[in-house]
């Protein structure tokens, strides 16, 4: 089976613009994710996926490789099945480019979810126990089935709690998603879902057409970068964990 690592890289960004250029400790944030990526181990294939030279720039560097996407995309998932269309590879994993400490025991977990052949679709969670992350719609909650296959996504606390003393846990999403590569190309051709525009979680398209995502419990608390003071956390991180 051969495991391709597809790291969509957008120059655009909202609330952070140009964030993936950011220096994070001597490199560019997106250089940092392609070479905590590669440093997993667990892929046959890392590949950045981005609209933007500067950024085609930085990974060739590294010694990476690089597609530069043709169309305007809405989403990462979008802009990695244009490159995955040309790529040979059994499953998907669309990697965060804005998550630059990739952990390998979470990334092998994920793509071991595909020796079970009913597995089309998979991604991460973590048990979420502070109650102000819990009540946050930034952060997003899913529930899952005895097999740990996902029921619903949420900006919602879910489940809501009735009973005080009802034992329960909460899982915290992780955005890391392995695919099927056909899965991957039917998702991306199927129209934007209700739940989906509703609670704008791109997730709910898979859910409401009938496939099912298969929910990897890590302890890794995954960082993400979508804010300056997000990337003055990450250099903590890098100085307390990575610096010699």
């Amino acid at each position: 089976m051969k495991i391709v690592a597809l790291i969509p890289a957008r120059f655009g960004a909202t609330r952070f613009p140009a964030k993936l250029m950011a220096d994070l400790c001597g490199k560019p944030l997106i250089a940092r994710t392609y070479l905590s990526t590669m440093a997993t181990g667990v892929f046959d294939k890392v590949v950045v996926v981005t609209d933007h030279e500067e950024i085609a720039e930085v990974i060739r560097a590294e010694g990476g490789e690089v597609f530069l996407s043709q169309k305007e995309h809405e989403s990462g998932s979008d802009r990695i099945a244009e490159a995955a269309e040309k790529i040979e590879a059994d499953v998907i994993v669309n990697v965060q480019g804005d998550e630059p400490f990739q952990d390998k025991g979470s990334l092998h977990s994920l793509v071991a979810a595909f020796q079970d052949p009913k597995v089309e679709v998979a991604s991460l969670m973590a048990i979420l126990s502070e109650k102000e992350k819990i009540q946050n719609p930034n952060i997003v909650k899913v529930v899952v089935d005895k097999e740990y296959f996902s029921l619903y996504f949420s900006r919602s606390p879910i489940p809501y709690i009735r009973d005080s003393a009802a034992e329960t846990r909460f899982f915290r999403h992780i955005g890391i998603y392995a695919y099927k590569k056909q899965m991957l190309m039917r998702f991306t051709s199927w129209e934007k879902s209700i739940l989906e525009k509703t609670e704008m979680l791109e997730q709910l398209r898979l859910l409401e057409n009938g496939v099912r995502i298969k929910m990897i419990l890590t302890e890794h608390q995954a960082v993400a970068i979508d804010t300056p003071e997000d990337l003055v956390k990450a250099k903590l991180y890098y100085q307390n964990n990575f610096a010699g």
